[in-house]
């Protein structure tokens, strides 16, 4: 008597669940779309570097300058790190020393580094800047799975050389990382708008 009962009450759950699915079937599901994590950016503001470089500029008080130990860096190449967002602005300085075709070499391999990425990269644009005390720079932007989206050389063109290069250190999508590639657009452009040849 006690098996019929519990028989009974089995086939009853087992019929409502079966019943309550059924009904639930006329509905659409879609996945959820996908989301980025939340990217809490510091505000901008910025500090001199120190005077032991041919060059000085304002950079971010969110990082902190490295040398770069490259293997075959040279004086004055440095890093400006951002230890919250894992970004870095790798910067490399050379003489020009009135050397035309030293420093159209030296353009070149700029154009040639930043067309590298032409595989990852869906769109590379290039540009010239004029800053505010009538410097002028040339900016390449990539966009794409690149892990340097954002470069720029400038130079007098008779004495110094300076190219800077965003490296995004997180293996992420270029899509969910946009807020810090601003982030650092903005920051890069306060370097040349600020930059001094010593």
């Amino acid at each position: 008597m006690h098996k019929i009962h519990f028989v009974r009450v089995v086939t009853v759950i087992i019929l409502g669940v079966w019943l309550g699915s059924c009904q639930n079937s006329d509905q659409e599901y879609s996945p959820k779309p996908r989301g980025f994590n939340r990217i809490d950016l510091p505000q901008h503001q910025y500090q001199p570097l120190a005077n032991n470089h041919p060059y000085s500029f304002e950079y971010s008080k969110e990082a902190i300058i490295q040398l770069d130990t490259f293997q075959k860096a040279e004086p004055h190449w440095i890093i400006v790190y951002y230890p919250k967002l894992n970004t870095r602005i790798q910067f490399t300085y050379k003489p020009v020393n009135n050397d035309l075709g030293k420093l159209q070499n030296m353009m070149g391999d700029a154009a040639k580094l930043a067309f590298n990425h032409d595989k990852k990269a869906y769109s590379i644009t290039d540009k010239i800047l004029t800053t505010k005390s009538g410097k002028r720079a040339v900016i390449f932007e990539l966009e794409g799975e690149v892990p340097s989206p954002y470069q720029f050389f400038v130079t007098d063109s008779t004495k110094h050389y300076l190219r800077g290069a965003v490296y995004l250190m997180t293996a992420t999508e270029n899509d969910s990382l946009k807020p810090i590639i601003d982030y650092m657009k903005v920051d890069s452009r306060h370097i040349l708008e600020t930059l001094k040849w010593q």
